[in-house]
């Protein structure tokens, strides 16, 4: 019996990771690898996976709010993509008084913020997901996932979709535009962008918590509408 249900985890652990292929792709092999197990490999992708998308959503709410862009003057699409290249860990930025992660999400959706919104979301978000990963670019064998910290994640993307399309200006303007627009929802690319993120930090919570042989703690799974601190 015991056999059966090793063989069940690891039938089930194979699935998940190739699951996790066909979301973020496979790269290159290099002579590090030999220093990672498979799921460091499917992590690295992962990661890659997540900052890709976090660029992706750069550029489409930019084009949806470029009154945001210009409050910082001469500021391009491509400066804001640049900045949020040039630190592989942590994204601290000046302009966002210090904030980072859930905090610089936060900011923009406050109504008596006059910065740039879509910057502080995108990189509220991209430093969210680094938090998930212990602000790590890649793993090693040596390295641990934490399934509560990536469920959180997870979570906290959906809370981000929920505060996208419910967060208004007094005048029903919504704060931030992305799936909709003047009333029509005409953009459902927004709509994919979030679920390819969120199905990517759940698969790999659930692959941590399977190499754990423990259970997610049930409390990051309650339905919220504000945006829950990762437990690192």
């Amino acid at each position: 019996m015991c056999r059966f249900t090793e063989g069940v985890g690891r039938l089930a652990r194979l699935l998940l990771l190739a699951a996790l292929f066909s979301l973020a792709g496979c790269g290159g092999y290099s002579v590090k690898n030999l220093a990672k197990s498979d799921i460091d490999l499917v992590t690295d992708e992962a990661i890659s996976e997540t900052r890709r998308l976090v660029r992706e959503l750069t550029v489409k709410l930019y084009r949806r709010n470029p009154a945001e862009l210009d409050k910082i003057p001469g500021m391009t699409i491509e400066g804001r993509l640049a900045q949020l290249k040039v630190n592989e860990r942590k994204l601290d930025f000046p302009e966002l008084q210090g904030r980072q992660g859930i905090d610089a999400m936060n900011l923009a959706f406050d109504a008596h913020y006059r910065g740039d919104r879509v910057f502080a979301l995108v990189a509220g978000l991209g430093g969210m997901l680094r938090q998930a990963y212990d602000y790590r670019p890649e793993f090693f064998m040596v390295d641990q996932l934490n399934a509560e910290a990536l469920s959180a994640s997870a979570r906290n993307v959906e809370v981000l979709v929920w505060k996208l399309k419910n967060t208004r200006y007094p005048d029903g303007r919504p704060v931030l535009i992305s799936h909709e627009n003047e009333g029509v929802v005409d953009n459902l690319s927004f709509e994919r962008l979030f679920g390819k993120l969120i199905a990517l930090q759940d698969l790999l919570a659930r692959v941590a918590a399977d190499a754990d042989d423990r259970l997610i703690t049930s409390a990051v799974h309650t339905a919220s509408t504000v945006f829950i601190p990762l437990p690192i």
